[in-house]
């Protein structure tokens, strides 16, 4: 009816032009009523096929829009993603991969969740989230284990603490201050650090997310050690950074259930994390 003819029809379709004309007459059989006038080339609808389009043309539309949201999963610009993360990576580097890639896929909403280690663990077991965002974990009985990027742990103080004035700072240089642990599993890679340095840890405060320990020594507390996404998300805090030797590294990762099929979407997103925590760390990496 739009076209008028059966080749430009046919075109339009990118079938062959008896093909059309052999569907409009199968059609008109099937309905029991004439559709089309024909004169010459053209094909001028009747008051029948006037009335039918008018009742099947949503049907049309539904179709159109279907198709659409098919070629918007393929191009995954469109679906839904299910995140949690723990602080580190949940309060720094994850929000500015996020805003990129929303913003480049218009049909992705988003459930972003902050909690604690065991929590963001337990989500992916259940299928609360597809995917979890933590630092520090190298293996997990029940879930796949990604890994992002390599960072290193470094030194948070007050501005105009003694310790500013060394280039690194050790643990035996942390033993001649007020110190602030951490209960985490970063708590516990920090004490392999100082007994391996042979320096008693001995921490003044203990709190649970690096953030926390920034917080504190931006209070004058004490001095902390951190992951570097935290001590990225305290830059505005009244603290100075400083390395911590002996270099100890910190993996971030991405954890998912185990053969679970998982949306083009995740995918991709796991892969937009792991591209910019690979950015920043070249960045970061000392010119040879």
């Amino acid at each position: 009816m739009r076209c008028q003819t059966t080749i430009d029809a046919a075109e339009e379709l990118g079938i062959s032009q008896p093909a059309v004309s052999t569907a409009i007459k199968k059609f008109e059989k099937q309905v029991g009523f004439t559709l089309f006038d024909r004169t010459g080339r053209l094909m001028k609808p009747t008051e029948e096929a006037r009335l039918l389009l008018n009742e099947v043309e949503p049907v049309f539309a539904l179709l159109r829009n279907i198709e659409g949201e098919i070629r918007d999963l393929r191009s995954t610009k469109s679906g839904r993603l299910r995140v949690a993360a723990t602080p580190p990576l949940g309060h720094s580097a994850l929000p500015e991969v996020l805003q990129n890639f929303l913003e480049e896929r218009p049909g992705v909403t988003v459930r972003y969740d902050i909690r604690r280690l065991e929590t963001v663990l337990e989500s992916v077991e259940t299928g609360a989230v597809e995917i979890g965002f933590v630092l520090g974990l190298e293996h997990h009985r029940d879930l796949e284990v990604i890994q992002l990027g390599e960072s290193e742990l470094v030194c948070v103080m007050p501005d105009g603490h003694p310790l500013c004035a060394k280039d690194a700072i050790t643990p035996a240089d942390i033993s001649e201050h007020s110190f602030i642990g951490l209960e985490s599993n970063i708590g516990v890679i920090i004490r392999k650090a100082f007994q391996e340095a042979g320096v008693v840890h001995s921490p003044r405060a203990e709190v649970r997310y690096c953030h926390t320990a920034c917080v504190l020594a931006n209070a004058g507390i004490g001095v902390g050690i951190v992951d570097p996404y935290s001590a990225h998300f305290a830059s505005s805090l009244n603290v100075e950074l400083r390395p911590f030797h002996p270099q100890t590294p910190i993996t971030a990762v991405a954890v998912i259930r185990s053969n679970a099929n998982y949306s083009r979407v995740a995918l991709e997103f796991i892969d937009a994390v792991k591209n910019r925590l690979e950015e920043t760390a070249t960045k970061k990496a000392p010119a040879s």
